[in-house]
């Protein structure tokens, strides 16, 4: 339960800060992006570290690049497949998924990860 609390305490407090600095920033698209990824990710990396160690944290971070790389594959090929197949959207974002799960695999396989 203390686990909970603190990464909510921390995490709130990170989001407020990526926030932050994502209002600073031109576009305000940006805003989005900055706030709740990155601050989740840091909340959970340093939980990580102070209950099991740096070598599992360096393991979820594998884990966390790995899913961001196939994230952006994801993203790109349902940019594609919308645009030049003219798909609809939620069939178009499921079919990509598999996508999305050979990259994410895939590299933590290669990388030696824990797939």
């Amino acid at each position: 339960m203390t686990e909970y609390i603190v990464r909510f305490l921390v995490g709130g407090a990170v989001v407020s800060a990526f926030a932050m600095l994502g209002d600073l920033l031109r576009p305000k698209s940006f805003a989005g992006l900055f706030a709740a990824a990155p601050s989740v990710a840091l909340a959970t990396l340093g939980i990580a570290v102070y209950q099991h160690g740096p070598g599992y944290a360096t393991l979820q971070t594998h884990a966390m690049i790995a899913g961001a790389i196939a994230l952006a594959a994801y993203s790109v090929v349902v940019c594609h497949v919308l645009v030049r197949a003219r798909m609809r959207a939620l069939l178009a974002t499921v079919l990509s998924l598999a996508i999305w799960l050979i990259v994410a695999f895939g590299l933590l396989t290669f990388a030696g990860g824990q797939a």
